[in-house]
Protein backbone atom coordinates (compact mmCIF):
# COMPACT_ATOMS: atom_id res chain seq x y z
CA UNK A 1 0.00 0.00 0.00
CA UNK A 2 1.27 3.47 -0.85
CA UNK A 3 -0.24 5.13 2.22
CA UNK A 4 -1.02 3.85 5.69
CA UNK A 5 -2.73 5.32 8.70
CA UNK A 6 -0.40 7.07 11.08
CA UNK A 7 -2.29 7.59 14.34
CA UNK A 8 -0.82 8.05 17.79
CA UNK A 9 -2.46 8.39 21.18
CA UNK A 10 -3.88 11.73 22.26
CA UNK A 11 -1.93 13.56 24.93
CA UNK A 12 -3.36 15.72 27.67
CA UNK A 13 -3.11 19.43 26.96
CA UNK A 14 -3.90 20.37 30.53
CA UNK A 15 -1.19 22.46 32.13
CA UNK A 16 -1.06 21.71 35.80
CA UNK A 17 -0.37 24.68 38.04
CA UNK A 18 3.33 25.48 37.95
CA UNK A 19 4.47 27.53 40.88
CA UNK A 20 7.17 30.09 40.98
CA UNK A 21 10.36 28.22 41.85
CA UNK A 22 12.20 25.38 40.19
CA UNK A 23 14.85 24.10 42.57
CA UNK A 24 17.26 21.23 42.37
CA UNK A 25 16.14 18.64 44.89
CA UNK A 26 18.18 15.79 46.31
CA UNK A 27 20.87 15.49 43.67
CA UNK A 28 19.51 15.71 40.17
CA UNK A 29 15.73 16.10 39.86
CA UNK A 30 13.98 19.31 38.94
CA UNK A 31 11.34 19.96 41.58
CA UNK A 32 8.47 22.44 41.53
CA UNK A 33 7.61 23.47 45.06
CA UNK A 34 5.33 26.06 46.56
CA UNK A 35 7.26 27.94 49.26
CA UNK A 36 10.43 26.11 48.26
CA UNK A 37 13.96 27.44 48.43
CA UNK A 38 17.18 26.04 47.04
CA UNK A 39 18.55 23.17 49.05
CA UNK A 40 15.30 22.01 50.62
CA UNK A 41 14.87 18.24 50.85
CA UNK A 42 12.97 16.93 47.80
CA UNK A 43 11.34 14.25 49.90
CA UNK A 44 9.20 16.76 51.82
CA UNK A 45 5.46 16.27 51.52
CA UNK A 46 3.82 18.57 48.97
CA UNK A 47 6.67 18.73 46.48
CA UNK A 48 6.29 17.51 42.94
CA UNK A 49 8.58 16.67 40.07
CA UNK A 50 8.40 18.79 36.93
CA UNK A 51 8.57 17.09 33.56
CA UNK A 52 7.83 18.09 29.98
CA UNK A 53 4.62 17.15 28.16
CA UNK A 54 4.66 17.51 24.37
CA UNK A 55 1.96 16.59 21.84
CA UNK A 56 2.48 13.23 20.16
CA UNK A 57 2.92 14.42 16.61
CA UNK A 58 1.81 11.21 14.93
CA UNK A 59 -1.76 11.89 16.06
CA UNK A 60 -2.07 14.36 13.20
CA UNK A 61 -0.28 12.23 10.60
CA UNK A 62 -3.29 10.42 9.21
CA UNK A 63 -1.37 9.23 6.12
CA UNK A 64 2.36 8.85 5.54
CA UNK A 65 3.42 7.82 2.01
CA UNK A 66 5.82 4.91 1.91
CA UNK A 67 8.42 7.06 0.15
CA UNK A 68 8.42 9.49 3.09
CA UNK A 69 8.45 6.96 5.91
CA UNK A 70 12.22 6.89 6.53
CA UNK A 71 12.55 10.67 6.62
CA UNK A 72 9.48 11.04 8.81
CA UNK A 73 10.75 8.41 11.25
CA UNK A 74 14.12 10.19 11.47
CA UNK A 75 12.45 13.49 12.32
CA UNK A 76 10.07 11.93 14.83
CA UNK A 77 13.14 10.46 16.55
CA UNK A 78 14.70 13.92 16.55
CA UNK A 79 11.67 15.23 18.44
CA UNK A 80 12.46 12.68 21.17
CA UNK A 81 16.05 13.90 21.31
CA UNK A 82 14.88 17.48 21.74
CA UNK A 83 12.52 16.62 24.60
CA UNK A 84 15.18 14.50 26.31
CA UNK A 85 17.71 17.33 26.07
CA UNK A 86 15.23 19.84 27.48
CA UNK A 87 14.32 17.53 30.36
CA UNK A 88 18.02 16.99 31.09
CA UNK A 89 18.38 20.74 31.61
CA UNK A 90 15.59 20.58 34.19
CA UNK A 91 17.00 17.53 35.91
CA UNK A 92 20.52 18.93 36.21
CA UNK A 93 19.41 22.26 37.64
CA UNK A 94 20.31 24.42 34.64
CA UNK A 95 16.77 25.85 34.82
CA UNK A 96 16.14 27.52 38.18
CA UNK A 97 13.17 29.85 37.81
CA UNK A 98 10.01 30.51 35.85
CA UNK A 99 11.70 32.90 33.40
CA UNK A 100 14.28 30.27 32.52
CA UNK A 101 11.54 27.64 32.36
CA UNK A 102 9.62 29.75 29.84
CA UNK A 103 12.79 30.29 27.82
CA UNK A 104 13.46 26.54 27.81
CA UNK A 105 9.98 25.82 26.48
CA UNK A 106 10.42 28.55 23.88
CA UNK A 107 13.66 27.03 22.58
CA UNK A 108 12.02 23.63 22.50
CA UNK A 109 9.11 25.03 20.49
CA UNK A 110 11.55 26.41 17.89
CA UNK A 111 13.43 23.12 17.62
CA UNK A 112 10.24 21.12 17.28
CA UNK A 113 8.89 23.58 14.74
CA UNK A 114 11.90 23.04 12.49
CA UNK A 115 11.56 19.24 12.73
CA UNK A 116 7.83 19.41 12.04
CA UNK A 117 8.48 21.55 9.00
CA UNK A 118 10.78 18.82 7.67
CA UNK A 119 8.10 16.20 8.34
CA UNK A 120 5.58 18.29 6.42
CA UNK A 121 7.98 18.75 3.51
CA UNK A 122 8.75 15.02 3.34
CA UNK A 123 5.09 14.09 3.21
CA UNK A 124 4.33 16.92 0.79
CA UNK A 125 6.78 15.61 -1.78
CA UNK A 126 4.64 12.47 -2.16
CA UNK A 127 1.19 13.91 -1.51
CA UNK A 128 -0.69 16.64 0.32
CA UNK A 129 0.93 18.30 3.30
CA UNK A 130 -0.69 17.42 6.63
CA UNK A 131 -2.62 20.15 8.43
CA UNK A 132 -1.99 21.31 11.97
CA UNK A 133 1.60 20.15 12.53
CA UNK A 134 2.93 23.60 13.35
CA UNK A 135 0.42 23.89 16.20
CA UNK A 136 1.97 20.80 17.82
CA UNK A 137 5.39 22.38 18.35
CA UNK A 138 4.54 23.76 21.80
CA UNK A 139 5.08 21.82 25.04
CA UNK A 140 4.00 22.43 28.63
CA UNK A 141 5.22 21.53 32.08
CA UNK A 142 3.57 18.60 33.83
CA UNK A 143 3.69 17.72 37.49
CA UNK A 144 4.07 14.34 39.18
CA UNK A 145 4.69 13.23 42.77
CA UNK A 146 8.32 13.76 43.72
CA UNK A 147 10.51 11.01 45.09
CA UNK A 148 9.00 10.66 48.55
CA UNK A 149 11.55 8.31 50.05
CA UNK A 150 15.12 9.49 49.54
CA UNK A 151 16.50 6.24 50.94
CA UNK A 152 14.69 4.31 48.21
CA UNK A 153 16.64 6.03 45.45
CA UNK A 154 20.35 5.65 46.00
CA UNK A 155 20.84 7.16 42.55
CA UNK A 156 21.39 10.51 44.29
CA UNK A 157 24.98 9.32 44.90
CA UNK A 158 25.77 9.43 41.18
CA UNK A 159 23.85 12.60 40.42
CA UNK A 160 20.74 11.22 38.75
CA UNK A 161 17.17 11.09 39.96
CA UNK A 162 13.74 11.55 38.45
CA UNK A 163 11.46 8.82 39.76
CA UNK A 164 9.81 6.61 40.53
CA UNK A 165 8.04 8.02 43.57
CA UNK A 166 7.15 6.03 46.67
CA UNK A 167 3.50 6.35 45.61
CA UNK A 168 4.30 4.36 42.45
CA UNK A 169 4.60 1.19 44.57
CA UNK A 170 1.94 -0.93 46.25
CA UNK A 171 2.01 -4.01 48.48
CA UNK A 172 0.67 -6.79 46.26
CA UNK A 173 -0.98 -8.49 49.23
CA UNK A 174 -3.26 -5.44 49.57
CA UNK A 175 -4.43 -5.60 45.95
CA UNK A 176 -7.76 -7.26 45.22
CA UNK A 177 -7.85 -10.11 42.68
CA UNK A 178 -9.12 -9.10 39.26
CA UNK A 179 -11.93 -10.50 37.17
CA UNK A 180 -11.43 -13.87 35.52
CA UNK A 181 -11.06 -13.89 31.71
CA UNK A 182 -14.17 -14.82 29.70
CA UNK A 183 -14.73 -18.49 28.99
CA UNK A 184 -13.57 -19.76 25.61
CA UNK A 185 -16.11 -20.96 23.06
CA UNK A 186 -16.27 -24.51 21.79
CA UNK A 187 -14.44 -23.37 18.64
CA UNK A 188 -11.49 -21.96 20.60
CA UNK A 189 -7.92 -22.77 19.58
CA UNK A 190 -6.64 -24.04 22.91
CA UNK A 191 -3.11 -25.14 22.13
CA UNK A 192 0.16 -23.28 22.69
CA UNK A 193 3.66 -23.00 21.30
CA UNK A 194 6.62 -22.09 23.51
CA UNK A 195 9.83 -20.65 22.12
CA UNK A 196 12.71 -21.25 24.54
CA UNK A 197 15.04 -18.28 24.12
CA UNK A 198 16.89 -17.95 27.44
CA UNK A 199 17.14 -14.80 29.51
CA UNK A 200 19.77 -12.78 27.68
CA UNK A 201 22.74 -14.72 29.02
CA UNK A 202 24.77 -13.32 26.11
CA UNK A 203 24.29 -9.72 27.31
CA UNK A 204 22.55 -8.26 24.27
CA UNK A 205 21.65 -4.70 25.29
CA UNK A 206 21.26 -1.45 23.39
CA UNK A 207 19.13 1.74 23.58
CA UNK A 208 17.88 1.38 19.99
CA UNK A 209 14.40 0.68 18.67
CA UNK A 210 14.52 -0.69 15.14
CA UNK A 211 10.71 -0.66 14.87
CA UNK A 212 10.00 2.94 15.90
CA UNK A 213 13.32 4.61 15.07
CA UNK A 214 15.09 2.56 12.38
CA UNK A 215 18.57 3.81 11.59
CA UNK A 216 18.72 5.98 14.74
CA UNK A 217 21.27 5.12 17.41
CA UNK A 218 19.77 5.57 20.92
CA UNK A 219 16.33 5.96 19.39
CA UNK A 220 14.72 4.59 22.57
CA UNK A 221 16.63 6.70 25.14
CA UNK A 222 16.44 3.67 27.44
CA UNK A 223 18.21 0.31 27.51
CA UNK A 224 16.55 -2.71 25.94
CA UNK A 225 16.95 -6.34 27.02
CA UNK A 226 16.92 -8.77 24.06
CA UNK A 227 16.32 -12.48 23.60
CA UNK A 228 16.11 -14.35 20.34
CA UNK A 229 17.79 -12.69 17.37
CA UNK A 230 21.43 -12.01 18.23
CA UNK A 231 22.11 -9.00 16.04
CA UNK A 232 19.10 -6.72 16.50
CA UNK A 233 19.99 -3.03 16.53
CA UNK A 234 18.69 0.21 15.06
CA UNK A 235 20.40 -0.69 11.79
CA UNK A 236 18.91 -4.17 11.34
CA UNK A 237 17.05 -5.01 8.16
CA UNK A 238 14.79 -7.93 7.33
CA UNK A 239 17.73 -9.45 5.51
CA UNK A 240 20.18 -9.06 8.40
CA UNK A 241 17.66 -10.45 10.88
CA UNK A 242 17.04 -13.48 8.66
CA UNK A 243 20.80 -14.10 8.41
CA UNK A 244 21.44 -13.80 12.17
CA UNK A 245 21.97 -16.36 14.86
CA UNK A 246 19.47 -16.78 17.68
CA UNK A 247 19.25 -17.70 21.35
CA UNK A 248 15.94 -19.48 20.69
CA UNK A 249 15.40 -23.18 20.05
CA UNK A 250 14.04 -24.58 16.76
CA UNK A 251 15.67 -21.86 14.68
CA UNK A 252 13.29 -19.13 15.84
CA UNK A 253 15.12 -15.98 14.66
CA UNK A 254 12.49 -13.61 16.04
CA UNK A 255 13.40 -10.49 17.98
CA UNK A 256 11.87 -10.16 21.45
CA UNK A 257 12.80 -7.09 23.52
CA UNK A 258 11.67 -4.91 26.42
CA UNK A 259 13.16 -2.17 28.65
CA UNK A 260 15.54 -3.39 31.32
CA UNK A 261 14.50 -3.35 34.97
CA UNK A 262 16.95 -1.78 37.42
CA UNK A 263 17.39 -1.66 41.15
CA UNK A 264 17.43 1.93 42.39
CA UNK A 265 20.49 1.08 44.45
CA UNK A 266 22.90 3.86 43.50
CA UNK A 267 25.44 1.40 42.08
CA UNK A 268 27.33 2.34 38.95
CA UNK A 269 26.26 0.14 36.06
CA UNK A 270 28.42 -0.20 32.93
CA UNK A 271 26.18 2.27 31.07
CA UNK A 272 26.26 4.93 33.82
CA UNK A 273 27.80 7.49 31.44
CA UNK A 274 26.34 6.17 28.20
CA UNK A 275 23.35 7.06 25.99
CA UNK A 276 20.29 5.12 27.08
CA UNK A 277 21.84 4.70 30.52
CA UNK A 278 23.01 7.46 32.83
CA UNK A 279 22.91 10.09 30.10
CA UNK A 280 19.15 9.48 29.86
CA UNK A 281 18.52 9.21 33.64
CA UNK A 282 18.44 5.39 33.66
CA UNK A 283 20.62 4.36 36.56
CA UNK A 284 21.26 1.50 38.98
CA UNK A 285 21.97 -2.21 38.69
CA UNK A 286 20.39 -3.89 35.67
CA UNK A 287 18.45 -6.94 36.81
CA UNK A 288 18.77 -10.12 34.75
CA UNK A 289 15.48 -12.00 34.55
CA UNK A 290 15.23 -15.23 36.48
CA UNK A 291 13.05 -16.45 33.64
CA UNK A 292 11.78 -15.08 30.32
CA UNK A 293 8.97 -17.32 29.10
CA UNK A 294 7.94 -16.75 25.46
CA UNK A 295 4.68 -18.42 24.42
CA UNK A 296 2.08 -18.15 21.67
CA UNK A 297 -1.54 -18.87 22.52
CA UNK A 298 -4.76 -19.36 20.59
CA UNK A 299 -7.99 -17.42 20.23
CA UNK A 300 -11.03 -18.01 22.48
CA UNK A 301 -13.24 -17.48 19.41
CA UNK A 302 -11.75 -19.90 16.89
CA UNK A 303 -8.63 -21.00 14.99
CA UNK A 304 -5.65 -18.76 14.28
CA UNK A 305 -3.81 -18.11 11.04
CA UNK A 306 -0.06 -17.79 10.55
CA UNK A 307 1.71 -14.51 11.23
CA UNK A 308 3.55 -13.16 8.20
CA UNK A 309 7.33 -13.18 8.45
CA UNK A 310 8.74 -9.83 9.62
CA UNK A 311 5.46 -8.78 11.25
CA UNK A 312 6.21 -6.05 13.80
CA UNK A 313 4.12 -5.55 16.94
CA UNK A 314 4.48 -3.14 19.87
CA UNK A 315 2.39 -3.62 23.00
CA UNK A 316 2.05 -0.82 25.54
CA UNK A 317 3.20 2.79 25.26
CA UNK A 318 6.64 4.00 26.33
CA UNK A 319 5.19 7.52 26.70
CA UNK A 320 1.99 6.63 28.53
CA UNK A 321 2.74 9.00 31.43
CA UNK A 322 2.39 12.05 29.17
CA UNK A 323 0.35 10.51 26.32
CA UNK A 324 -2.35 9.04 28.53
CA UNK A 325 -3.36 5.41 28.76
CA UNK A 326 -5.08 4.80 25.40
CA UNK A 327 -2.30 2.43 24.32
CA UNK A 328 -0.89 1.54 27.74
CA UNK A 329 -0.72 -2.19 28.44
CA UNK A 330 1.56 -2.64 31.43
CA UNK A 331 0.95 -5.66 33.67
CA UNK A 332 2.93 -5.99 36.92
CA UNK A 333 2.45 -8.66 39.57
CA UNK A 334 4.20 -11.14 41.87
CA UNK A 335 4.52 -14.91 41.69
CA UNK A 336 1.74 -16.46 43.75
CA UNK A 337 -0.42 -13.36 43.21
CA UNK A 338 -0.86 -13.25 39.44
CA UNK A 339 -4.63 -12.95 39.73
CA UNK A 340 -3.76 -9.36 40.78
CA UNK A 341 -2.38 -7.39 37.83
CA UNK A 342 -1.23 -3.78 38.21
CA UNK A 343 -1.28 -1.29 35.35
CA UNK A 344 0.09 1.88 36.94
CA UNK A 345 1.88 0.65 40.07
CA UNK A 346 4.98 -1.39 40.78
CA UNK A 347 4.36 -4.40 43.05
CA UNK A 348 6.09 -4.87 46.39
CA UNK A 349 6.30 -8.65 46.70
CA UNK A 350 6.54 -10.63 49.93
CA UNK A 351 9.54 -12.79 50.78
CA UNK A 352 9.85 -15.75 48.43
CA UNK A 353 7.79 -14.08 45.69
CA UNK A 354 9.29 -12.70 42.46
CA UNK A 355 8.33 -9.58 40.49
CA UNK A 356 6.48 -10.49 37.26
CA UNK A 357 6.11 -8.44 34.09
CA UNK A 358 3.58 -9.80 31.58
CA UNK A 359 3.46 -8.53 28.00
CA UNK A 360 0.33 -9.57 26.11
CA UNK A 361 0.48 -8.66 22.44
CA UNK A 362 -2.21 -7.81 19.91
CA UNK A 363 -3.60 -10.94 18.26
CA UNK A 364 -5.69 -9.56 15.37
CA UNK A 365 -3.95 -8.70 12.08
CA UNK A 366 -5.25 -6.73 9.09
CA UNK A 367 -4.16 -9.51 6.73
CA UNK A 368 -2.01 -7.21 4.58
CA UNK A 369 0.67 -5.19 6.33
CA UNK A 370 3.66 -6.28 8.40
CA UNK A 371 3.85 -2.77 9.89
CA UNK A 372 1.98 0.55 9.79
CA UNK A 373 3.09 4.16 9.95
CA UNK A 374 2.35 4.41 13.67
CA UNK A 375 3.30 0.74 14.24
CA UNK A 376 -0.15 0.02 15.67
CA UNK A 377 -3.02 0.17 13.19
CA UNK A 378 -2.06 -3.02 11.30
CA UNK A 379 -2.78 -5.06 14.46
CA UNK A 380 -5.40 -4.88 17.21
CA UNK A 381 -6.65 -6.59 20.34
CA UNK A 382 -9.79 -8.73 20.10
CA UNK A 383 -13.03 -7.60 21.72
CA UNK A 384 -14.27 -8.85 25.08
CA UNK A 385 -15.55 -12.07 23.47
CA UNK A 386 -12.17 -12.74 21.86
CA UNK A 387 -13.29 -11.86 18.32
CA UNK A 388 -11.34 -9.69 15.89
CA UNK A 389 -12.99 -6.66 14.35
CA UNK A 390 -14.16 -6.72 10.74
CA UNK A 391 -11.31 -7.03 8.24
CA UNK A 392 -8.90 -8.50 10.81
CA UNK A 393 -8.01 -12.14 11.38
CA UNK A 394 -6.81 -13.96 14.49
CA UNK A 395 -3.10 -14.79 14.74
CA UNK A 396 -1.19 -16.53 17.56
CA UNK A 397 -1.11 -14.27 20.60
CA UNK A 398 2.39 -13.66 21.92
CA UNK A 399 2.60 -13.58 25.72
CA UNK A 400 5.90 -12.87 27.45
CA UNK A 401 6.22 -13.52 31.18
CA UNK A 402 9.43 -12.15 32.69
CA UNK A 403 10.29 -12.69 36.36
CA UNK A 404 12.89 -11.06 38.62
CA UNK A 405 14.23 -11.76 42.06
CA UNK A 406 13.85 -8.54 44.08
CA UNK A 407 14.35 -8.31 47.83
CA UNK A 408 11.14 -7.45 49.74
CA UNK A 409 10.75 -3.67 49.95
CA UNK A 410 13.54 -2.91 47.46
CA UNK A 411 12.81 -0.11 45.01
CA UNK A 412 13.24 -0.78 41.32
CA UNK A 413 12.24 0.92 38.09
CA UNK A 414 11.76 0.22 34.42
CA UNK A 415 14.00 2.14 32.04
CA UNK A 416 12.12 4.94 30.28
CA UNK A 417 12.43 8.06 28.19
CA UNK A 418 13.86 10.51 30.76
CA UNK A 419 10.79 12.76 30.82
CA UNK A 420 8.52 9.75 31.55
CA UNK A 421 9.99 9.53 35.09
CA UNK A 422 10.22 5.70 35.13
CA UNK A 423 6.49 5.36 35.68
CA UNK A 424 5.26 1.73 35.69
CA UNK A 425 2.48 2.56 33.20
CA UNK A 426 5.15 3.14 30.52
CA UNK A 427 6.20 -0.53 30.39
CA UNK A 428 6.07 -2.00 26.89
CA UNK A 429 7.32 -4.85 24.72
CA UNK A 430 8.45 -5.16 21.09
CA UNK A 431 8.44 -8.11 18.70
CA UNK A 432 9.53 -8.86 15.15
CA UNK A 433 8.47 -12.27 13.83
CA UNK A 434 11.42 -13.87 12.07
CA UNK A 435 10.30 -17.48 12.47
CA UNK A 436 10.92 -19.52 9.32
CA UNK A 437 7.58 -20.19 7.63
CA UNK A 438 7.78 -23.90 8.45
CA UNK A 439 8.23 -23.18 12.16
CA UNK A 440 5.31 -20.73 12.18
CA UNK A 441 3.17 -23.37 10.43
CA UNK A 442 4.12 -25.85 13.13
CA UNK A 443 3.19 -23.36 15.86
CA UNK A 444 -0.19 -22.68 14.25
CA UNK A 445 -0.82 -26.43 13.89
CA UNK A 446 -0.11 -26.99 17.58
CA UNK A 447 -2.31 -24.08 18.66
CA UNK A 448 -5.26 -25.02 16.45
CA UNK A 449 -4.83 -28.70 17.28
CA UNK A 450 -5.05 -28.14 21.03
CA UNK A 451 -1.48 -29.32 21.68
CA UNK A 452 1.23 -27.79 23.84
CA UNK A 453 4.46 -27.72 21.83
CA UNK A 454 8.01 -26.47 22.20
Amino acid sequence: MSQQEHRRPRVSKKLLAVVSALVLGGGGVAVVAGNASAGQDASRTGQVTATIDCPDVGEQLTAVPDAARAEVDQNLAQLDVQVADAYRQLATGQVTGKAQQDALLGRLREQRGASLSRVSEAIGRSGGRPDGLAAMSGCVMKEAPAQEDAAADGARSIGQKGGPAKSDFVDITRVRPGAKPPAASGAASRGSFTSECGRNENGHFNPDNVIVAPGVSNGAHHMHDYVGNKTTSAFSTNGSLAASGTTCANGDLSTYYWPVLRLRDGKVERDAKAPGGGQDANVGTILRPKQAAISFKGSPAGPVTAMPRFLRIITGDAKAFTNGTANANASWSCTGFEDRQLKDKYPLCPKGSDVVRTFTFQSCWDGRNTDSANHRTHVAFPDASGRCKKGFKAIPQLVERVTYGVAPGARFAVDSFPEQLHKPVTDHGDFINVMPDALMARAVGCINGGRSCR
